[in-house]
């Protein structure tokens, strides 16, 4: 029997060892023009030319290798669907201040360095998804529905492209820039929680039971309590300067927050003294408005910065009544308007409060010769309107502050008044929009409302309003253990939110009064001002130039005063429409549609 010990022979057997060497060369470069082989295939191929045992390939998992974990992708979000829920026109009432802003009002293609409250409140209804507007545009319709954080954020950088489609919206006033607002309205259909209706099923399939008047029956709806709490929707995401405080549930059918408001009023802050007075005779001018005789050398000086407030109560009781107020506006060619007569309910100068002043505006040295020192303190011009032109508050207030200043006289606003005389607008800068407000909007009920002719008093609002804290105007279930409601108090409240922006405005204010006492504190005082001023040392005989005040922070030096009524006149009404009605190719027809057309 053979020895099975024993290996078998090769055709290797017989090789030296030079020959077995070049041989596994050879089959080496042919390896290495193929692709490279395995560590274990090379031995194996060794093993085979000098006849060892070749070793075992590594064995071959029946489990594949696990491919690299991926993140699952995020589904895409659903587009609203805002035919599955019931719309309902609301009014919302809000407060703002508008002195980052470039006005109320959105103009579509007019990008301008601050944003629109306009277009601040319409991506706070977008992004509650309170409203769902589609444009159509070039590229199709837009679907509001799918706007998420990526397209507020470019909103945020590049301005919204705001659109009112199928909302049935409407605003109220149309506050310039810087000016703000503490009762501005606007109308507008939005998102309810009230349910569809739905036909039964029997009715569907118009089986027996059906009918046209078989509807489900639903749980009773209640307008406040079941409601979206829209007021807390809505501030959640507008910024902190502007607060919705307040909502109607119920206005009218035919409601419009614009042709609806039948007064509006507005408030013009200001101080008195309105800038800081200079103490001496340096401070002080002769006024043509403060005489105390025929004799010119008995006639008083004025202190620049001090506003008689008894003349502009005298002026503001020329401006009740329904007036041609053509000399109390800018001209808006655009709208081709040729009636400018407008009511005034009432027209007045309220004091508001004494102001926390700095101490170095009590002192006797910066008194009126020509009147008891009085307290500095803070006051308002309120104006009631049936309705206002552009900018006619502004310049109302204007020729308030010269009279105030004892440069113009009473008067000059009943011959500002008399168009037969003074057919065309005398050139004068109007007053500062930061200190004007948009106080409140009224809707009264449409029985009260008479023609702007026969009216001569105010309105009474008669729209349901149901303000935050109220019933309806909190979120449900949103009362703490005390039983106040979180909407108006607490954090996140409206009240709030208020009290950041007054503190931080409060803090403002208290610094830059003290840093004020220190620097008037430093140096010579004002006792020692005052006794030179008296010995004649200094300033004596010396004609002062007043400073204009406007409103603003400070007195604007203007060189020699020119009375209004001497000043250059600008061009008639008359004349600025045609020139825009040529320019335009306006026919009579269009401009009559413009003027019907026109906001008051």
């Amino acid at each position: 029997m053979a020895d099975r010990t024993r290996p078998l022979p090769t055709r290797y057997d017989n090789w030296s060892h030079n020959d077995l060497v070049a041989r596994i060369q050879e089959l080496e470069n042919q390896v290495a023009q193929q692709s490279a082989p395995s560590s274990w295939s090379l031995q194996s191929l060794v093993a085979s030319v000098t006849g060892q045992t070749p070793p075992q390939p590594p064995p071959i998992s029946s489990t594949p290798e696990p491919e690299p974990t991926r993140k699952p992708a995020k589904p895409k979000a659903k587009p609203f669907d805002a035919s599955k829920y019931s719309t309902r026109l609301i009014a919302l009432k809000f407060a703002y201040l508008g002195q980052k802003y470039n006005g109320f009002e959105h103009h579509r293609n007019n990008s301008t360095p601050l944003p629109t409250v306009e277009e601040e409140l319409w991506k706070a209804l977008v992004k509650t998804r309170l409203i769902s507007p589609v444009a159509t545009t070039k590229e199709g319709e837009t679907d509001y529905g799918r706007v998420g954080k990526k397209e507020f954020e470019t909103w945020e950088r590049e301005g919204a492209d705001v659109n009112w489609e199928g909302c049935e919206y409407s605003k109220c006033g149309r506050t310039d820039r810087g000016v703000s607002a503490f009762g501005q309205v606007i109308g507008v259909r939005v998102r309810s929680n009230r349910p569809l209706e739905r036909r039964s099923e029997a009715d569907e399939t118009g089986k027996e039971g059906g009918g046209e008047e078989a509807v489900e029956k639903k749980k009773t709806f209640d307008d406040l309590k079941d409601e979206l709490p829209y007021i807390q929707l809505l501030n959640r995401v507008l910024p902190p300067d502007i607060r919705i405080y307040a909502w109607c549930p119920n206005p009218p059918a035919d409601f419009s927050a614009r042709f609806s408001c039948k007064e509006r009023r507005y408030k013009y802050f200001f101080t008195n003294p309105c800038f800081a007075p200079v103490p001496g005779s340096e401070g002080l001018y002769t006024s043509p408005f403060s005489t105390t005789s025929s004799d010119p050398s008995s006639q008083a000086k004025s202190r620049e910065g001090h506003l008689s407030i008894p003349a502009m109560h005298t002026a503001c009781t020329y401006l009740t009544g329904l007036h041609d107020f053509r000399n109390f506006c800018k001209i808006d060619a655009s709208k081709q308007l040729t009636n400018f007569q407008r009511r005034i309910f009432h027209a007045s100068i309220d004091e508001v409060s004494p102001l926390s002043v700095p101490a170095f505006l009590s002192h006797p040295a910066l008194s009126n010769p020509a009147s008891p020192e009085e307290t500095p303190k803070m006051y308002c011009f309120t104006l009631h309107g049936s309705a206002f032109l552009w900018h006619q508050v502004r310049s109302i207030v204007a020729i308030l502050f010269l009279i105030g200043q004892k440069l113009e006289s009473p008067e000059l606003v009943k011959e500002l008044l008399n168009i037969e005389r003074n057919p065309t607008r005398p050139k004068y800068e109007m007053a500062s929009d930061a200190p004007l407000v948009l106080w409140d909007c009224i809707f009264p009920d449409p029985e009260e409302v008479q023609s702007t002719e026969d009216r001569t008093h105010g309105y009474t609002d008669r729209l349901n309003w149901v303000y935050v804290g109220d019933p309806g105007g909190l979120e449900p279930k949103s009362r703490n253990s005390a039983g106040v409601g979180k909407g108006k108090w607490g954090r996140g409240g409206v009240v709030d939110d208020v009290w950041e922006v007054w503190r931080r405005a409060k803090v403002d204010e208290t610094l830059a009064g003290l840093l004020l006492d220190v620097v008037s504190e430093k140096g010579r005082t004002l006792d020692e001002v005052g006794k030179e001023e008296g010995e004649g040392k200094k300033g004596a005989g010396k004609e002062v130039q007043p400073r204009l005040f406007d409103g603003a922070d400070a007195g604007r030096a203007k060189g020699k005063y020119v009375p209004v009524m001497l000043r250059e006149r600008q061009e008639s009404v008359e004349v600025v429409n045609e020139r825009y009605a040529k320019r335009k190719g306006l026919k009579m027809e269009e401009r009559r549609a413009k003027e019907e057309d026109a906001d008051e």
